[in-house]
């Protein structure tokens, strides 16, 4: 079983930056789709970026032009870079994989809080 594993959350002034990285149990050459979604508190869980196995990025209309989402496979990580933060980007940030066969796996989720 997939074990994905998140790190790098915290908090941040508005403005700020911060990088997210999701560290697979186990090469992310397996998957076709990589990245993340977030959750606010009393809110649904929404796409926030995400990343093939062909550098194709896809992105939430709300983070283009801030959130940079990458894949390094030597390292089986995914990050999620995060540039001019907003208080509305405040949430649990959950890492996201999909294999060839449609499995989807999910990390335990990181907070980022952003101050305004």
């Amino acid at each position: 079983q997939v074990r994905l594993v998140e790190s790098g959350g915290g908090l941040v002034q508005a403005g700020g930056s911060l990088r997210l990285s999701c560290a697979a149990s186990g090469s992310i050459l397996v998957f076709n789709v990589m990245g993340w979604y977030r959750q606010a508190l009393g809110k649904q869980r929404d796409l926030v970026a995400t990343i093939t196995s062909g550098d194709i990025t896809n992105y939430a209309d709300s983070v283009k032009g801030r959130f940079t989402v990458s894949r390094d496979s030597a390292e089986n990580t995914v990050y999620l870079q995060m540039d001019s933060l907003k208080p509305e980007d405040t949430a649990v940030y959950y890492c996201y994989s999909r294999n060839y066969k449609g499995f989807a796996s999910w990390g335990q989720g990181t907070q980022v809080t952003v101050s305004s």
